[in-house]
């Protein structure tokens, strides 16, 4: 049983720059972890300090509940595979992926056996005899990650693995990352900037901003019940749309106005249950991904109207943008199944008719930008 431990992990660098802030996590056995975050957010310098390359300038860190705070990165039974490859040039791919065995001073004919083996799983056999300048960025990635594999180590570190490489490529190597995972079925901590990576690969994602963990869940639970405005806005593509709003209660029913225009949105149950006992008149936001706003045949109670500015043809959808109320509101709309009318494109400063359903609406707390469904956005 691997686990990997992070209690109030803190980095502080010169003239008090603090880079994370108390950083709490438990990392299972076999479990793929996954942090994300803009550039500068803390993730990578996360990462080093697990690795032993950055020191740790407060809290805990336990691998299999011993502390490593100061046990050095080669006595900590990681590997690291890094976002630049980190390959020799002067040595063939069998010499890059046998090195740490020879200087552990492992037998020939096993590090032969775990060389060739790692090679097998990622499709590398026929480059073994290869120099890096003659690999493709995929293969020399393969390369980096079969260095890490033969070691056998407790737990696999991935600093933005994929970043070097076209689109195309990512995901081709994104999808053997997720077999490979389940052919060596150890613990993964993983970073990246793209949300895509952090979606698809992880069983469970850490977003971070500005060196502070912002939630930490699976990725259906972030994408469905985002804890803020920034982890709402952060996943998802297009990011949500956001509308300022003010709550009104009416008895013990509230929805959202979002303008004397406008109708008031309605609300799900379960906001409702969340709500209750508040007052009306409170700044609020209400968040709806582009995706689940749909298209509405004729004007209604719970319509709302929008013009057109641009629309962005992807083949099998379309991203219409629309000015609401001051903002620039995106909608993906699937081509199949779209009204004859917009088969040809859509027309510029075309009003268009939509609607919001409740149970797909967010709702923020203006001030504190707290989701109203966590419960930490109370009233004060």
């Amino acid at each position: 049983m691997i686990k990997v431990s992070l209690k109030n992990i803190k980095k502080v660098y010169d003239k008090n720059v603090v880079a994370v802030h108390d950083f709490n996590l438990d990392i299972h056995d076999k479990e793929f972890i996954v942090l994300v975050g803009p550039s500068g957010c803390g993730k990578s310098t996360t990462l080093r300090m697990i690795a032993g390359l950055e020191e740790i300038s407060g809290g805990e860190l336990y691998i299999n509940d011993k502390l490593v705070n100061d046990v050095a990165p080669k006595d900590r039974d990681i590997a690291m595979v890094f976002q630049n490859y980190a390959l020799y040039p002067h040595m063939t791919v069998y010499e890059n992926m046998a090195f740490a065995l020879k200087l552990r001073k492992v037998k020939k004919d096993v590090i032969d056996k775990k060389v060739k083996e790692a090679a097998e799983i990622l499709g590398i056999t026929d480059l073994l005899q290869r120099k890096p300048k003659a690999l493709s960025g995929g293969q020399r990635q393969r390369v980096a990650i079969g260095r890490a594999i033969v070691r056998e180590p407790q737990v696999f570190l991935m600093d933005e693995p994929l970043s070097n490489l076209d689109a195309k490529l990512r995901n081709q190597m994104r999808a053997e990352l997720i077999k490979l995972r389940k052919r060596i079925d150890t613990t993964f901590i993983y970073v990246t900037h793209d949300q895509t990576e952090a979606m698809t690969l992880g069983d469970r994602i850490v977003i971070m901003k500005d060196g502070l963990v912002q939630q930490i869940d699976t990725p259906v639970e972030v994408y469905n019940h985002p804890y803020n405005l920034f982890v709402a806005g952060f996943i998802g593509t297009p990011q949500m749309n956001f509308f300022e709003g003010e709550l009104v209660k009416n008895g013990d029913v509230y929805s959202v106005s979002l303008g004397k225009d406008c109708p008031a949105a309605a609300l799900p149950e379960s906001m409702q249950k969340a709500l209750k006992g508040r007052d009306g008149g409170k700044k609020v936001v209400l968040g709806i991904r582009p995706e689940h706003i749909q298209l509405a045949e004729s004007a209604g109670p719970d319509t709302f109207s929008g013009t057109i500015t641009v629309s962005e043809m992807m083949g099998n959808e379309i991203y219409i943008h629309m000015d609401f109320l001051g903002n620039d509101a995106i909608m993906r709309v699937p081509t199949i199944g779209l009204p004859e009318e917009y088969q040809h494109g859509v027309i510029k400063d075309k009003k268009l008719l939509f609607r919001m359903p409740a149970e797909l609406i967010h709702i923020f707390d203006a001030e504190s930008g707290v989701s109203v469904l966590c419960g930490e956005a109370e009233d004060k």
